[in-house]
């Protein structure tokens, strides 16, 4: 077995996705909040996995966007090169069977750490997702903070540019994402921070819950009161404070989940 294989958890248990279904049914204001692990299925790889950038040791950090050249332009050309890949990744069960929900009004917002998209690809309403890490599919200007479509600066790549820059300021575009050493959005992690605090059930999918300030809304949700459910590959940190924490496919358990709320909920 390759480095890249990834072995499936198992499948849910019936009395798990009972109790999963149970509380998301009497749930009336559900808070969902995904990380990498969502996004796996849909072929882009966690963080932390094998063909991570914390694996091969490619971690952008701020400094080196915006003062070192040759990293400018290895950005670039990455960039031109990987960026169509992105394009044409699909949302997956698990992004579906969250949108099925947020369009039936069982989901106050999504939050997610994921740069990807997915989650409004997959039909969630835009305004009610909140992209604590940016989007890799929006960039800005440093200097005037102007932002652009990520498939325009695409057309400029492929047209022969080899460092796009403002054309409003002539400052230099980087996508809108946190690198490493920059602080949260502010308006997203207010807007997080708020949900978090009147949800009643927060389902968290795919997320390694070991980087914060981000880690701190499942707590935040508890204290206040939440139920908090956990759905990942692996076991995290705050399991102990799960009313259920299953080590299963995101995929699959969100899909089975959502068919069965849904055919609960249709009827009252």
């Amino acid at each position: 077995m390759s480095d890249d294989t990834i072995v499936k958890a198992p499948a849910i248990a019936p009395p798990d996705l009972d109790r999963l279904v149970d509380l998301v049914v009497s749930s009336e204001r559900m808070v969902v909040f995904t990380g990498a692990g969502i996004s796996t299925e849909s072929g882009i790889p966690d963080y932390r996995g094998p063909n991570g950038i914390w694996a091969r040791n490619a971690i952008p950090t701020i400094e080196s966007v915006r003062s070192d050249p040759e990293a400018q332009r290895k950005h670039w050309e990455f960039r031109r090169e990987r960026y169509p890949e992105m394009l044409a990744r699909e949302p997956n069960a698990g992004h579906l069977a969250i949108a099925r929900l947020d369009a039936a009004g069982k989901v106050l917002a999504t939050i997610t750490q994921n740069i990807d998209g997915l989650h409004q690809k997959a039909g969630n309403r835009p305004d009610h997702v909140i992209e604590l890490h940016g989007s890799t599919h929006r960039l800005r200007c440093m200097d005037c903070g102007r932002e652009y479509d990520g498939i325009d600066i695409q057309r400029r790549l492929e047209a022969g540019e080899e460092d796009p820059r403002c054309e409003v300021c002539g400052g230099p575009l980087r996508a809108a994402t946190i690198l490493f050493g920059e602080s949260l959005p502010k308006q997203a992690l207010q807007t997080a921070l708020a949900v978090s605090q009147v949800t009643d059930l927060m389902l968290i999918v795919g997320s390694s819950l070991v980087v914060n300030p981000a880690a701190r809304l499942p707590v935040i949700a508890k204290e206040r009161g939440a139920h908090v459910v956990i759905v990942n590959r692996t076991a995290t940190p705050l399991d102990g404070i799960a009313d259920l924490a299953l080590q299963v496919e995101a995929g699959d358990t969100l899909a089975a989940m959502a068919d069965r709320v849904l055919a609960e909920t249709k009827g009252h």
